[in-house]
């Protein structure tokens, strides 16, 4: 885990300081060209990525995932939420095949991304994160090599603010780490977060899919008048359960580093700690035995 600087390979997918009407015509090519290999018209593996205004974030995922070494023919589809913004513009310019979903809501973009997959192999992926070289091979490796496997979630780490190092996130990531750890036995579907996880793409589909009864906005912020509890990728986790094994890919070249706007959104990355550590102290018993406490009535 990096504590105060971020991985190397992270470096050329920056584009530091500019938003995508400012590549220049070196970069625009580089990135068409990797893009394009990524295209595959009969693939084992789609990579699915819901969009919403993201014109200015999008085209740093897409060049990570695009720099991948993979041994599998990959399919890179994008789910465009009813941006408002330029995103549409920046899929035509680089080439992704996207599809236009006007319902808003996660939950429907990423079931329309399952309803267009054509690979074997499903990863879910995030405009505001970045992923590393050998990602796809790894994520895919252990529902290839044991039938039983039916899902896979990754680690993750988180990007510094602007002009910030990344020691108070240090130190989030490890108790999170914890966490993950205490809740697979008993309450592992909680773990297993949309821009990092992965399934055997027909076991994903049936019956539901990533249908909810409640879908949530992208921010889905803690405490505001949208948030919804329910999530789509958990309710994904609990149906691939019932179908096999999930799997926690722990390998260190696997750990994808994302945004922390999400923290920065529940009011600042200590006040968001401080919220999910009281959430999680009070469900520890349950993530411990596996058994809810009842309702006061």
């Amino acid at each position: 885990m990096h504590l105060f600087k971020l991985p190397s390979w992270i470096n050329p997918h920056l584009y530091k300081e500019k938003k995508f009407a400012d590549l220049n015509k070196a970069e625009l090519f580089d990135l068409k060209s990797r893009i394009k290999k990524f295209s595959a018209e009969k693939p084992d593996v789609s990579v699915v990525i819901p969009a919403w205004n993201e014109e200015n974030n999008i085209f740093r995922a897409l060049s990570s995932i695009a720099a991948n070494h993979t041994s599998f023919k990959v399919e890179i589809i994008v789910i465009n939420n009813n941006s408002t913004d330029g995103t549409q513009n920046v899929l035509e310019e680089l080439g992704i095949r996207n599809y236009f979903q006007q319902k808003q809501g996660t939950p429907y973009a990423r079931q329309m991304g399952l309803d267009k997959a054509r690979g074997k192999y499903h990863l879910c992926a995030d405009c505001d994160t970045f992923y590393p070289p050998n990602w796809i091979d790894l994520m895919v490796k252990p529902m290839a090599e044991d039938k039983s496997i039916t899902g896979v979630y990754g680690r993750y780490s988180f990007l510094p603010p602007e002009g910030k190092n990344r020691l108070d996130l240090f130190f989030y990531e490890l108790v999170t780490g914890l966490l993950v750890r205490i809740r697979r036995k008993n309450r592992e579907y909680l773990n297993m977060l949309g821009f990092n996880m992965g399934f055997i793409t027909e076991a994903g589909r049936n019956p539901n899919g990533f249908n909810v009864e409640k879908s949530r906005k992208f921010d889905n912020a803690n405490g505001s008048d949208y948030f919804v509890e329910e999530a789509e990728d958990g309710r994904m986790a609990q149906h691939l359960k019932t179908k096999g094994r999930l799997k926690l890919v722990t390998h260190a070249k696997a750990r994808v580093f994302t945004s922390p706007r999400r923290l920065l959104y529940d009011g600042g990355i200590f006040k968001a700690f401080k919220n999910r550590f009281k959430l999680h102290l009070k469900a520890l018993s349950e993530y411990l035995t596996g058994k809810s406490k009842p309702s006061v009535v």
